[in-house]
């Protein structure tokens, strides 16, 4: 090659390289930019801060706006921590398999985990912790592979509005068999648990019931009437301490109930962490400790600081002593459900009887749980002999049972508005303790109960407001995780958290109320409003 060839190859390749210089520096058809190009620092941060842990996640996210507006906002907002920059992107895109789920979606996503979390009754081996069950059932999920006593009750609204009437009726078929069995509903269906019960609903899942067979109607009444035996044969050896296994003596002679385990031993099931709390409390006999421990477990709210002398100690705890307003009010509607029943099937004698225990509890009710000047209903301390101090979700089992008045039930609404209602729903308690039934939680049944007793006492409003709220929680984290939880954080509308376990997923009582509530306010389905 000549000098003069090799001038003009070097010139060649030197305004090629020019060329494409010119090219890559001209900006790109929109169609052509990537996103680093488009998002420029927004991208780096995110990915260089690896806010999502595969980098192809953000690069496949959908702007949910204009580019130029989410960019223009992430300069002017600039969120200085990966927690805040999470919450925008999210805010500002749908990252696929973390907020592309569509609030519209979880009544069909519901309807879809109900097959999931049918089981069949099987023989039960030797040796095995579980109890035998006569028909299929529904267990919550996640740790919790077994029937569990009140956590039916809240599936079995969702069962009864997504068209699963027959898994209502044999859960119902199985309840009334262990009742006849056991004398009465276990916590849950293991040996383990046999030593307690849960809140008695039974009498309100057969309110759910579409068999009107009249055999059967006489076999599930005299298993509504053992149960009742089961949570009042403390009566029979009441001393002049004023209890006795489930059985209270108020001042006026009234009976009333508590929550109590059979035996004074640590539980089989957190073993480790009962024999540890004992130790941390030397002022009394170890058996008295997890005494209180299993009636908290009984109470449903394990653990709590409507259960615990300091509520930053779970040694603290004296489930024992404390007459609890829930669980009265349940026996007030197991009480009045055993009299209509009675009466339908001609039996005056037993009606009259009944009626009269539910008028009794009823006084009691506005006697020792109602704290007028405070707008709220308490637990009672048989011990101090007062209302506890713990305010609670707990209040509004009154309005759920129709023994509030129309003046209480207003009181107590503007109580909830004023301590318990936040952003995703309503809390459990005011107190944040690590403890999962204390805020920041939020519990499906809770959610329930208020939801119901404020429709049924007056107070519609509230009602639909914490339907809405609580609904949004659900939807939101459904969006971001694809799951159904059993707790919420209802203060940012996230998984719950505390306690002896992780969150579960699944979740039996988390999909009954989120049907029956969109069944109640088909409206509220509102858009998720990713953090």
């Amino acid at each position: 090659m000549t000098r003069g060839q090799d001038m003009m190859l070097s010139r060649s390749l030197i305004g090629g390289l020019l060329a494409l210089s010119a090219l890559v520096a001209s900006p790109l058809p929109a169609q052509q930019q990537s996103p680093a190009d488009i998002y420029g620092p927004l991208f780096s941060a995110v990915q260089t801060g690896r806010i999502f842990p595969d980098g192809k996640t953000f690069v496949d996210a959908v702007p949910k706006r204009a580019p130029e507006a989410i960019l223009a906002e992430y300069r002017r907002a600039g969120p200085t921590t990966p927690e805040a920059l999470r919450a925008f992107v999210l805010a500002n895109f749908v990252v696929p398999g973390v907020n592309d789920r569509e609030a519209a979606d979880l009544r069909r996503h519901i309807r879809t985990l109900w097959p999931t979390l049918v089981r069949q009754p099987e023989p039960v081996p030797a040796g095995s912790s579980a109890l035998p069950m006569q028909a299929p059932y529904v267990v919550p999920g996640g740790r919790f592979r077994e029937i569990y006593y009140w956590d039916s009750y809240f599936t079995m609204l969702g069962l009864t509005v997504d068209g699963e009437q027959p898994l209502v009726e044999s859960m119902l078929a199985d309840f009334t068999d262990t009742i006849e069995r056991y004398g009465h509903i276990p916590n849950g269906m293991r040996t383990y648990y046999l030593g307690r019960s849960q809140p008695p609903f039974f009498a309100l899942m057969l309110d759910l019931s579409k068999d009107a067979d009249p055999a059967l109607a006489v076999r599930r009444l005299a298993a509504l009437k053992r149960e009742h035996g089961y949570w009042m044969q403390g009566a029979a050896c009441l001393d002049a301490s004023g209890a006795c296994a489930r059985v209270v003596r108020m001042p006026d002679g009234t009976l009333l109930n508590r929550y109590w385990d059979d035996r004074p031993l640590p539980r089989d099931e957190s073993y480790a962490e009962d024999v540890a709390t004992a130790k941390e409390d030397a002022s009394r006999p170890a058996e008295i400790l997890y005494r209180h421990l299993r009636a908290g477990a009984e109470s449903g709210w394990d653990f709590s600081s409507r259960w615990l002398a300091d509520p930053r100690r779970l040694a603290s705890i004296r489930t024992t002593d404390i007459v609890p307003v829930d669980l009265n009010s349940l026996m007030l509607i197991l009480e009045d459900s055993i009299a209509r029943r009675c009466a339908a099937a001609g039996d005056q004698g037993c009606a009259t009887r009944f009626a009269a225990f539910a008028s009794k509890r009823r006084a009691a009710l506005d006697r020792y749980f109602w704290v007028a000047k405070e707008g709220r209903y308490a637990d009672w301390d048989r011990v101090a002999r007062a209302a506890t101090p713990r305010l609670s979700a707990a209040m509004l089992y009154p309005l759920f049972a129709g023994a509030a008045s129309p003046r209480q039930a207003a009181a107590v609404a503007a109580t909830v508005r004023r301590t318990l209602l936040a952003t995703g729903g309503l809390r459990t308690t005011p107190l944040r303790t690590a403890q999962q039934w204390d805020s920041p939680n939020g519990w499906a049944p809770l959610q329930w109960i208020a939801i119901a007793g404020l429709e049924r006492s007056g107070q519609p409003e509230l009602a639909r407001e914490i339907a809405r709220r609580w609904i949004d929680t659900v939807a939101t984290a459904y969006a971001e995780t694809g799951k159904m939880l059993e707790k919420y954080d209802v203060e940012e509308r996230k998984p719950g958290g505390g306690g002896e376990y992780p969150t579960q997923d699944g979740f039996g009582w988390t999909n009954g109320v989120a049907s029956a509530i969109l069944e109640r306010y088909p409206d509220i389905g509102a858009p998720v409003r990713t953090r």
